[in-house]
């Protein structure tokens, strides 16, 4: 028995829209029970399109409707509808019948389904110059946003906005404890894969289209990892040395702790923090698969007297807990689950993590304070309230080719050099 794809898609959806459920897992789960390839790229893409789009589509959704749909499953099939004949090179009649026929188990909503998918079908012009008249729609973004990253970045919140749409690179981190670049990115031509080195961060390789990471050469025996290019800047900036000790604080899923360690052999100790065990599972996983040893710890950042054994650290790194509004573009269900109520208390949990570990640095070492977001509040403007409170903190500055500064740290705005968005600071202790 064929599977129908566009239910399992809008079974997903459901799942985000409903519960809340963050994409990535409600995505694996409902693709454990498909078999091919090929569908599980089509429900994949009809996922990411709808999320990617889903103030548009659903304000073009309501445009249709003579009142709103109540059922959260019949509205996510109806905008898998709306996602195919819109931004998909699926026939429109296949699109139309096959999403119907999805919807099979409810008499009315076939009949419903069938004829808002018809009727865009006949006013798409007026429909699309509609919803491109109307802001949230016509970036696809909630009105809260929008005002954020326009209050924030006010010459650069329309490129920010269309960034946020646009399909990610796959980009890769060479470990240079196994291979380089240079011979990584032939390995990679052999196959067939076209590559290019991002020249300002050593050990990236992006990929001009995606590969399933088992087609990778050498990864299974540690040779790469994926990792967007900003999320590797971390290492070089943190300028660890041989004989050091180092915390990396909310460490998990532990792309930053494993790129430490292979570019920097030679540590006393590197100890991995962060509060989800589950999470830190995958830091385990993720090390094992490097042929790289951390010591790893569950406990909580903001209350480091649980775990820390009073011997301080030569180097931090704190991948702050954040808005993540600076990986839109590979999370497009952000827009979707972040809410502007959930700015103040992220702002004092990263707040209540930098107060909390700065004594575990000793002094003339360095902490690098890191975020995937682009609002000042969570990066310029919380590491110049820590400066204030903290006369024995310094900003450490460093020269780079990427990024603005407008004070403190240096901001990469979403698809600045191909980069997810993302905030560094680096402050040293007196």
């Amino acid at each position: 028995m064929s599977i129908n794809t566009r239910l399992i898609a809008a079974r997903v959806l459901t799942n985000v829209l409903q519960n809340g459920q963050s994409l990535t897992p409600a995505l694996e789960s409902a693709l454990q029970s498909v078999a091919t390839g090929k569908d599980h790229a089509f429900i994949q893409a009809l996922c990411y399109g709808v999320c990617r789009h889903f103030h548009r589509l659903d304000f073009i959704l309501n445009e249709l409707l003579d009142k709103p749909l109540k059922d959260t499953g019949i509205k996510a099939l109806a905008l898998v509808g709306l996602y195919q004949l819109s931004f998909m090179r699926v026939k429109p009649h296949a699109a139309v019948s096959e999403t119907v026929f999805a919807a099979r188990k409810k008499t009315w909503a076939k009949a419903l389904v069938n004829a808002l998918l018809r009727s865009y079908l006949r006013e798409r012009e007026a429909l699309e110059l509609k919803a491109d008249q109307q802001p949230s729609a016509a970036s696809s973004h909630p009105n809260w946003l929008i005002k954020q990253i326009t209050q924030d970045w006010p010459e650069q919140a329309q490129r920010i906005l269309q960034e946020n749409n646009q399909q990610p690179p796959m980009v890769l981190r060479v470990n240079a404890g196994k291979t380089d670049c240079a011979h990584y990115m032939q390995r990679l031509s052999d196959q067939g894969v076209l590559a290019t080195a991002a020249d300002f961060c050593p050990s990236a390789l992006i990929l001009a289209k995606p590969v399933a990471v088992e087609l990778l050469p050498g990864f299974a025996d540690g040779w790469v990892s994926v990792q967007d290019t900003a999320a590797q800047l971390a290492a070089g900036l943190l300028d660890v040395r041989a004989g050091q000790r180092v915390l990396d604080v909310c460490a998990a899923p532990g792309g930053k702790t494993a790129h430490l360690l292979e570019q920097q052999t030679q540590l006393e100790e590197l100890v991995a923090v962060d509060i989800d065990a589950t999470r830190m599972q995958r830091v385990h996983d993720n090390l094992q698969r490097l042929g790289l040893s951390a010591t790893l710890i569950v406990g909580d950042a903001t209350n480091p007297q649980t775990w820390w054994d009073r011997r301080q650290f030569d180097r931090i790194l704190l991948d702050a807990p954040c808005s993540a509004l600076g990986v839109i573009r590979r999370h497009p269900d952000i827009k979707l689950l972040r809410r502007v109520e959930d700015i103040g208390p992220l702002q004092l949990l990263q707040k209540n993590i930098l107060n909390a570990v700065w004594p575990l640095l000793a002094p003339g070492g360095l902490l690098l304070y890191a975020t995937c977001s682009i609002l000042k509040q969570e990066n310029e403007q919380q590491i110049q309230g820590f400066l204030s409170q903290h006369p024995d903190a310094v900003e450490h500055p460093f020269s780079a080719t990427w990024g603005t500064t407008g004070g403190i740290g240096r901001q990469i705005l979403t698809g600045d050099l191909a980069m997810d968005g993302f905030y560094y600071a680096r402050l040293r202790k007196l």
